[in-house]
Parts: C-alpha cells; sequence; structure tokens
C-alpha cells in the first residue's frame, strides 16, 4: 500500500494573531514538527499545502525537505485544502490510501503516523483516526475508496462528519496528546511552560 501524507497549513491562524506555522515549541517551528513527522514515517509522498502567510511560512524551512503546493483559496476553508492536497497526490503520486495531518498538533511524530499505517493493514479499515477527548479526529488515515468523498467535502468542514457516516469500517489508535493543538497564545504559553 502508498501511503501519502498531507499536511494542512493554510489557515489564517486569526485566534493567535501570527502565522501558527511559523509558531515555536522546544525551538521548532510547529510547521516544521509536523514536517518532520511526516518525513521520518514511513510513508511514500508527502505534501505540504500552504496557504495565507504563505511567502512568509516558506522562509521557515527547506523546500528541499517537502513538496509545498498554494491553495488559493484557503478562506474557503480546511476542506479546500484537503482538495488541493489531494489532487496533488493523485496527480503525481497515486497514493492507495493518505493520512490527513495539520500543522498544529505538536506531540503528532513518526510513531503514531507510523501506527495508523500498521494499524490500516492489520485490520484492513478505510479509515484509521487517532483517538482523544472522547472523540477521534487528526491525524487520520483514508483509503482510496474515500478520495472521492474526501474531494466533496465543502467550507469549513473537515472530514469528522464523512467518518461518522461510515463508522463500520473505522478503526481507531489510541492518542491522548492528540487534544493539544494551538489556537491561542495561551495554548502556546501553556505548551511551553
Amino acid at each position: 500500500m502508498k501511503t501519502g501524507i498531507i499536511i494542512l497549513a493554510a489557515g489564517e491562524s486569526t485566534r493567535l494573531g501570527y502565522p501558527k506555522q511559523i509558531a515555536k515549541y522546544k525551538e521548532k517551528t510547529l510547521l516544521q514538527i509536523a514536517i518532520d513527522a511526516a518525513n521520518e514515517c514511513e510513508a511514500d509522498k508527502r505534501v505540504v499545502v500552504l496557504g495565507a502567510n504563505r511567502d512568509e511560512i516558506k522562509k521557515t524551512f527547506s523546500g528541499a525537505s517537502i513538496p509545498n503546493i498554494p491553495n488559493q483559496h484557503f478562506e474557503k476553508g480546511m476542506s479546500s485544502s484537503i482538495k488541493v492536497g489531494l489532487e496533488y497526490m493523485l496527480k503525481f503520486d497515486k497514493p492507495d490510501q493518505v493520512i490527513i495531518m495539520l500543522c498544529d498538533q505538536p506531540f503528532v511524530d513518526a510513531k503514531i503516523l507510523n501506527k495508523l499505517i500498521a494499524t490500516q493493514k492489520k485490520e484492513d479499515k478505510g479509515i484509521v483516526a487517532c483517538e482523544y477527548s472522547k472523540t477521534f479526529g487528526v491525524p487520520i488515515l483514508f483509503g482510496s475508496a474515500y478520495f472521492k468523498e474526501l474531494m466533496a467535502l465543502t467550507g469549513d468542514e473537515g472530514a469528522k462528519n464523512m467518518v461518522a457516516a461510515h463508522k463500520d469500517d473505522l478503526a481507531t489508535v489510541s492518542f491522548p496528546k492528540g487534544k493539544v493543538d494551538i489556537d491561542t497564545e495561551e495554548d502556546l504559553r501553556d505548551l511551553n511552560l
């Protein structure tokens, strides 16, 4: 199975007041932490989707370390970035499955991404999600049977409702630290305590 990873990093970070992609945790930007996790795991291909503040963000990581593509319509929400990333993957890499991850979960590492891939292989399910705070979410793996539905998402919705509609084809991986994401200055301060 060929696995692709799509890192969504196109948001405007309105609540933080500056691009969360370049916020720092342990001397690295949040985006660099996500890129490192993607590069160190067993996936075959990776891409970062950028949007707001693209030029400023691109200066913070080596372009050679991971392909990055623009989402010209980032203001239309997360679904537009999922589509841009998936279109790119399907055009150039033809993966059998993709992992969608965000750039604001500082505890996502190669180990958890590998666990998603291993769980898919073992459980043979079309969706493998991380489980935390009594719910499921990103990072999340989708098999090719779901690519068409991912492409049909609209607005600022991620794929949560889609996953809920296919619970019979869902496996989960426990990831308590997945609940930590960075939206505000306070989140960042708590993280760096």
